[in-house]
């Protein structure tokens, strides 16, 4: 046989029982939860600022960096809803590399799956704890969800997955927003039918039971720019791009109609000093159209707390092991300067 079965992992419902969310988490994410809805449905006109590190993998950094995110909510909450990224699940182009904290609870160690699902939910929760911010994360593994379904307030699903059809029914079950990004391609109707698709219901089999869902209507897009056949990459945060995606969005019968622009990868050829210069052109196209304005709900932004990316094993705190991020001093700047638009 080609697969070799290792160890049976525990359900989502026994991790849950080991590391239970606090009665008064409940009631806050309840409460966030709300709130970044009404972003999406278009009843708040706050802004959401996804912000965080391209992947967690460190526990005590990754919740002292949203430590200092949750003094910078307090000053801007009246305009802004701040989302920590915390990425359990990190998707490598080839295969290889450092997976995220779900696959490798320590990144210079064998993968200990068992270890991840543990450390990957004891984070997430030590993280609301200590900031008061319900967090986002990347669906990169449908079966993974139930493990942090009562967790996250805000779920990606990314360029690779965004066509999958597990990846879209899953989805379409989630009562938290989920922003479905562009393909790799940069095809708009390929995410405008992930979309489509996530708001319908659907049945399928999902963890070995026959499963029903309702649909999800805070499915939404994500424009995190293309790369073309000769790998170039393409951006698509322009205002003939917002335009552009507005117009196929009139052509559809999609709710709640809603995109978030992710200033990096594509969009920004993975440099990360360039996501301020994107932000602010995003912010900029949003007061010249009320329709723009209406359309464009958030940002996305890797950030952490020191500038640039290391290797594993090269031991500097709160610098990524994946891509490269802004550094804290500049992310603080900016998250004022996008108050300051709105």
């Amino acid at each position: 046989m080609s697969f070799e079965f290792i160890k049976k992992l525990p359900t989502p419902s026994e991790i849950k029982e080991q590391l239970p969310m606090p009665d008064h988490l409940v009631r806050l994410k309840e409460e966030r939860d709300r709130q970044i809805r009404d972003v999406i449905t278009g009843k708040s006109s706050k802004f959401l600022v996804i912000i965080g590190p391209c992947s967690a993998d460190n526990e005590d950094a990754v919740c002292d960096y949203v430590t200092r995110l949750a003094r910078v909510s307090e000053k801007v909450k009246d305009k802004l809803i701040l989302i920590p990224r915390i990425y359990t699940n990190k998707p490598r182009t080839t295969g290889e590399g450092y997976k995220g904290i779900a696959h490798q609870p320590d990144p210079e160690k064998k993968p200990d799956l068992l270890g991840g699902l543990i450390a990957m939910r004891k984070m997430l929760i030590r993280a609301i704890e200590v900031s008061g911010l319900t967090a986002a994360d990347e669906m990169l593994y449908p079966e993974n969800w139930r493990y942090v379904s009562d967790i996250l307030s805000y779920v990606a699903i990314g360029a690779r997955s965004v066509e999958d059809q597990h990846h879209r029914m899953t989805v379409s079950g989630f009562d938290v927003p989920a922003g479905m990004k562009n393909p790799t391609s940069g095809d708009l109707t390929v995410m405008l039918n992930s979309v489509y698709a996530a708001q319908r219901p659907h049945s399928f089999i999902y963890r070995g039971w026959e499963v029903q869902t309702n649909g999800n209507e805070l499915a939404h897009t994500v424009l995190r720019g293309a790369t073309n056949k000769h790998g170039q990459n393409l951006p698509n945060y322009h205002y003939e791009d917002l335009n552009l995606l507005l117009n196929l969005y009139n052509e559809r019968d999609l709710k709640n109609p809603s995109t978030v622009i992710d200033a990096n990868h594509s969009n920004s050829a993975k440099q990360y000093d360039q996501q301020v210069r994107i932000v602010k052109e995003v912010m900029h196209s949003r007061k010249l159209s009320p329709d723009i304005h209406n359309l464009v709900k958030g940002v996305m932004i890797e950030s952490y707390i020191v500038e640039g990316s290391q290797k594993v094993g090269d031991g500097v705190y709160g610098k990524s092991i994946t891509d490269a991020c802004l550094g804290w001093e500049a992310s603080e700047r900016l998250i004022y300067d996008i108050a300051d638009y709105e």
